[in-house]
């Protein structure tokens, strides 16, 4: 049975993003864990790190809508990547995390009083192996020693309001 995490849940039980338009996997289809600072199933804050609510490899899938720009502070890359080595960490081999967040450029990113960054699509490129193949290059930094495994994107959309995206979470079974 798959096993799908629901972070910053409030009443939003929905499965909003999967990878194919014409899945039969629109709704969860297995055990449902959600994950909120005012209640849910778990009770956390996802500042707080490591995510000791969680064990190694427990998820199928991570679903995070309009919830990660709530949490760090802009310009904090070591909570940017602590926070995806803890949602590497949790996920089992090969799962995805799907994420949405507020488009970079839209008034509602920073004009929330309690959104903490923004998250254009060029910040998840960090996650990825690849990207470090230009490392040398100008405007290229090298950020490996912060990251405890990588990550591939399945697929993004831009919107007017909202970036939606999917990572496959890599490593080895």
């Amino acid at each position: 049975m798959k096993q799908y995490l629901i972070l910053g849940s409030g009443t939003h039980l929905s499965k909003r993003i999967y990878l194919e338009p014409d899945s039969p996997e629109k709704e969860f289809q297995g055990e449902v864990t959600t994950v909120d600072y005012l209640g849910g199933d778990i009770r956390a804050d996802l500042n707080e790190l490591p995510y000791d609510w969680a064990e190694d490899e427990s998820f199928d899938e991570i679903h995070a809508y309009e919830i990660l720009e709530h949490t760090g502070t802009q310009g904090d890359g070591e909570f940017f990547f602590g926070q995806f080595n803890e949602f590497h960490r949790i996920l089992r081999p090969n799962g995805l995390m799907m994420i949405s967040v507020p488009m970079w450029n839209h008034h509602g990113a920073l004009g929330v009083p309690d959104h903490k960054r923004v998250m254009p699509l060029s910040v998840f490129l960090f996650l990825e192996e690849k990207y470090y193949d230009n490392v040398g290059k100008p405007g290229y930094g090298d950020y490996r020693p912060f990251i405890e495994g990588y990550w591939k994107c399945e697929g993004a959309e831009e919107g007017e309001h909202t970036l939606m995206l999917a990572l496959r979470c890599l490593k080895s079974s």
